[in-house]
């Protein structure tokens, strides 16, 4: 059977309320995460250290402690922490493997991964798996989600209206204009950042578009000079004062819905699935990617 372009990832990214709503309810395995007021680093790469960002923003203005968010190639192995998050959906990163071995015996390390027969689960000391959510798309879409879900149910968040909001999405009719854009700039604030840089991501892996990301309120300190007709700026969850008129002057639209970020994003999934396919390219195995990337000596 020939496979169809996006195939996978149209089925993983429909999937994503149901997977939400899953992941909500892990009540023992989201107690496996550090305790609030102990400080944590959370680390990934590319996609997991997007969803990274948004985790530790949102853990530290919850109140539960001190958290930070590195690439884990970056991780500055001189600081003092009670706990490291490492976020893989497949579990054979090098960069993230590589951490945990050397901070093996110093630091525990809770591993939330997709894969649940990787090398990370038995060098972790503590793993929370998300086998349901993993993908067989290169590109991701539901586990980042999915574990990103995990992560604010864990500081006491109801996901309910953000399974309402993507399913609504994904019941609704696609705006197609949203996916004719020369150029895009996607913005966020606070935890709405890793957002933001992982929508530009989506849309750069899987349809090879020009895309952009900022933090809201530094869009303006030269960014926006990118503005134009035929461009789109997409803000996830609230935006600065004054910004929407600043970007509408410009002639670029300006993009901003009504609904739960995380379910904004399954808006950006379908636009930038539809985008690749229309321009005859499979995010499934888009060019110069593979699933994981593991390193050789």
């Amino acid at each position: 059977m020939t496979h169809a372009a996006g195939a996978h990832m149209r089925a993983e990214l429909t999937s994503q309320p149901e997977t939400w709503a899953r992941a909500a309810g892990m009540g023992a395995e989201q107690a496996l995460l550090p305790a609030a007021g102990s400080r944590i680093a959370v680390v990934g790469c590319g996609t997991s250290w997007f969803m990274a960002q948004s985790y530790a923003a949102l853990r530290e203005s919850a109140g539960h402690g001190e958290t930070d968010a590195f690439t884990a190639s970056e991780f500055p192995f001189g600081r003092e922490y009670d706990a490291i998050v490492a976020l893989t959906r497949s579990g054979t990163t090098t960069e993230v493997l590589e951490l945990t071995e050397r901070v093996k015996g110093s630091i525990p390390v809770v591993a939330v991964l997709g894969d649940d027969t990787s090398p990370l689960v038995d060098l972790a000391d503590s793993v929370i798996a998300l086998p349901f959510a993993d993908e067989k798309s290169v590109v991701q879409t539901r586990f980042a989600t999915t574990a990103l879900a995990l992560f604010r149910a864990s500081l006491g968040e109801s996901l309910d209206a953000a399974i309402a909001d993507a399913q609504a999405v994904l019941d609704g009719e696609d705006d197609a204009a949203l996916g004719e854009a020369e150029q895009y700039s996607f913005l966020g604030l606070g935890w709405t950042i890793g957002l933001a840089h992982e929508a530009a991501l989506k849309m750069r892996e899987s349809s090879q578009s020009w895309t952009e990301s900022y933090t809201a309120m530094e869009y303006r300190h030269g960014p926006i000079a990118i503005a134009a007709p035929g461009r789109i700026t997409w803000q996830f969850g609230r935006a600065p004062g004054g910004l929407e008129a600043q970007v509408t002057a410009t002639g670029a639209r300006f993009v901003q819905h009504p609904i739960d970020p995380m379910a904004d994003l399954v808006c950006l999934h379908r636009v930038a699935l539809d985008r690749a396919v229309g321009r005859g390219l499979d995010p499934d195995q888009p060019r110069n990617l593979t699933r994981s990337v593991i390193l050789d000596d």
